[in-house]
């Protein structure tokens, strides 16, 4: 093939890109996911290839064939997963051939391997399955160990450019095995060698305008670096990635980029390498020899579940109680019973007893609480009855000394109690540092 790649070579794009196509109409209703494009994006980068499109379109043969020529005409590779079954609305081959304008042609190996896989199954093979043995016209089979669908590949040429077609089975069990055995060490053949180099900063409880006013001074100096800002989940996540045909070249531009930015947000960073704002608790508490153990309230156990989900998290993290009602905070963190009559569970007061009385229950070096109105009514009758929705305290007590922090949380239930358990981590976070 003399045709060269659409974008490989363009100084404009550095990088060759592909386009993943998940067909099938139950992934467009709220049944289904597309999982395969995660996996499949992940291979491709450790190829150097960029996915810059992903689509998802349902079992119409004319919106199957214009994706496909609509990718065709913007990525070198397109992948398509899906759509490669025995039934009417499996019609991911006839749309490629559609798109390309090219036959289609029934391959003798691949329908008789098709009746003895029937025949070991004592089984008539259905009229309707012999269509998985259409393979497109000079298109390489890819042979599929775990299923009847057998995959395709096609390597040709739209108006010059080279592309390559891929034609993978829709399920995971099937497409993972099929791409990691078979198609990747093809394509590490076929491409040119490009490496793709990334790195992810993560800050908690900051504003997304607040990061990008601080940043974008530094990261638009690096052209050659893209740079994508995430906002989720009380936490802000800077996204650097490059290529270069040079690894340690790609690596030491985003890594000095990376750098930059965190010199500038100093201790708004609390991960430079993508760890989790959990992973790093409990990395600073294992490296100064410390324990934990936490009283919850209002978030049910969240921050338990969030620092136990860690591997290895019995190192630092002891565990703790959920006291949902006065009397637990009482038994287990023997919170006196006139404190909660007088304050009320969500006070200053109660959240440090907290977190006093869990640590000594349980001999761990800190103790954490979080009480609060997570709403969506308010709290029983008595001093809580007037309170807030989304008002929380968390107590964070040591031997030497107890402090509480207040906050005032806007949203759903389950909003705020992730940004308490945040708030949480958070708190632990900076004390120790």
């Amino acid at each position: 093939m003399s045709a060269t790649c659409g974008h490989a070579e363009d100084p404009s794009h550095p990088i060759m890109i592909a386009e993943i196509i998940a067909a099938g109409s139950e992934m467009l209703t709220p049944h289904r996911q597309d999982t395969n494009s995660l996996f499949l994006t992940a291979q491709l980068n450790d190829l150097g290839v960029e996915v810059a499109f992903k689509t998802i379109v349902g079992d119409s043969l004319e919106h199957l064939a214009d994706a496909a020529r609509t990718a065709l005409r913007r990525t070198d590779i397109i992948v398509f997963s899906g759509g490669l079954g025995p039934t009417e609305d499996d019609l991911t081959r006839e749309a490629v051939a559609s798109a390309l304008d090219i036959g289609l042609h029934r391959d003798a190996e691949i329908l008789a391997s098709l009746y003895k896989r029937f025949a070991a199954r004592q089984m008539a093979m259905p009229r309707n399955n012999v269509k998985q043995a259409d393979i497109l016209d000079g298109a390489t089979v890819l042979v599929n160990p775990v299923g009847s669908a057998p995959g395709q590949m096609l390597d040709t040429s739209v108006d010059g450019y080279r592309k390559l077609v891929l034609l993978l089975p829709g399920p995971p069990r099937e497409l993972k095995p099929l791409f990691t055995d078979v198609v990747k060490p093809l394509l590490a053949e076929i491409l040119p060698p490009r490496f793709i180099a990334r790195r992810l900063l993560r800050m908690p409880l900051i504003p997304e305008s607040q990061v990008d006013a601080r940043t974008a001074p530094i990261y638009q100096q690096y052209t050659d670096v893209q740079t994508t800002i995430l906002a989720g989940h009380g936490e802000i996540q800077l996204h650097f990635f490059t290529s270069s045909t040079v690894l340690s070249e790609a690596q030491a531009r985003v890594d000095e980029l990376a750098s930059r930015v965190e010199a500038e947000m100093q201790d708004a960073v609390f991960s430079a390498q993508g760890e989790s704002l959990e992973e790093v608790v409990l990395l600073m508490l294992e490296m100064r020899h410390l324990t934990l153990a936490a009283a919850e309230s209002c978030t049910g156990g969240l921050l338990g579940q969030r620092l136990t989900a860690v591997p290895n998290s019995s190192r630092a993290f002891l565990g703790g109680a959920i006291v949902y009602t006065p009397e637990l905070k009482t038994r287990f963190a023997d919170v006196p019973e006139e404190m909660i009559e007088r304050h009320g569970a969500v006070s200053p007061e109660v959240s440090r007893a907290l977190a006093e009385g869990i640590r000594k229950r349980t001999g761990a070096s800190l103790g954490i609480s979080i009480t609060g109105l997570a709403g969506p009514n308010g709290g029983p009758p008595g001093p809580d009855e007037e309170r807030p929705i989304g008002l929380v305290y968390i107590g964070l007590s040591d031997d030497r000394d107890t402090q509480v922090k207040e906050l005032n949380l806007n949203g759903d239930r389950e909003y705020i109690r992730w940004w308490a358990s945040q708030h949480a981590l958070d708190l632990l976070r900076r004390t120790l540092l």
